[in-house]
């Protein structure tokens, strides 16, 4: 079945653009367009969709707001922030809200193509580089965590999977992960499957973000 995508951007050229790439994919299918996050989440009221191409400045109702709405909806679409400026705050804004990664609006056609079909496999489209550096710029705006942590599911984790949430939480990947505790990297991705259906997130993105946010690393990438 062809991935449905649905375009939300108040510009209609740049919606033009992006559905014309798309529509070349045997695998892709425009279902739905939109000018506004209010508008877009109209629209999943009565259309179905697997990812969401969200703008983040627009009128009415912001690609943020939408996200946030949109991601707090149970089976809801996975959604990829466009953004012109790399690492602002609407990016990071995006991520927390439950965007599953974010790309800059000039992104070569194939890289576009390659992110809307990880997003929809259920993987995040910030590589941990990146991750580690657009919360090391925006730590300021979380809240000022303490070493232990507040989120009452991770202690459900165990000894091990805390380990690997922590090295995730640093921007590193599995294969880093695994040479640093000596794991294969198969053996990583299971623990990194466990730690999200044990917290309740929906990436590895969103892990990074809470580690952050409850003081278990520190900005610069330390544990806490």
């Amino acid at each position: 079945m062809a991935i449905r995508v649905m375009l939300v951007d108040d510009q209609a050229l740049l919606r033009t653009g992006f559905r014309m790439v798309l529509a070349a994919q045997p695998d892709m299918e425009v279902v739905a367009e939109a000018g506004d996050g209010a508008e877009a989440i109209e629209h999943l009221r009565s259309t179905a969709v697997d990812v969401v191409l969200m703008d983040v400045r627009m009128p009415r109702l912001d690609g943020v707001e939408a996200t946030r709405r949109i991601c707090a909806q149970p089976d809801a679409p996975k959604v990829l922030i466009l953004t012109t400026f790399d690492l602002d705050e609407y990016a990071f804004s995006g991520l927390k809200a439950g965007a599953s990664g974010f790309m800059l609006k000039d992104v070569p056609p194939g890289e576009l193509l390659a992110a809307i079909r990880s997003v929809h496999s259920g993987d995040a489209v910030v590589a941990p580089s990146t991750t580690r550096r657009l919360l090391d710029r925006f730590s300021p705006m979380l809240p000022s965590g303490t070493a232990e942590p507040q989120h009452k599911d991770v202690a459900k984790l165990t000894e091990r999977e805390r380990e690997v949430m922590l090295l995730v939480a640093q921007g590193l990947s599995n294969g880093e992960i695994a040479g640093r505790l000596v794991l294969s990297e198969a053996t990583v991705k299971t623990h990194v499957g466990r730690i999200l259906t044990k917290l309740g997130l929906r990436d590895r993105v969103q892990v990074v973000v809470l580690a952050y946010e409850t003081g278990l690393v520190r900005a610069g990438g330390g544990a806490g």
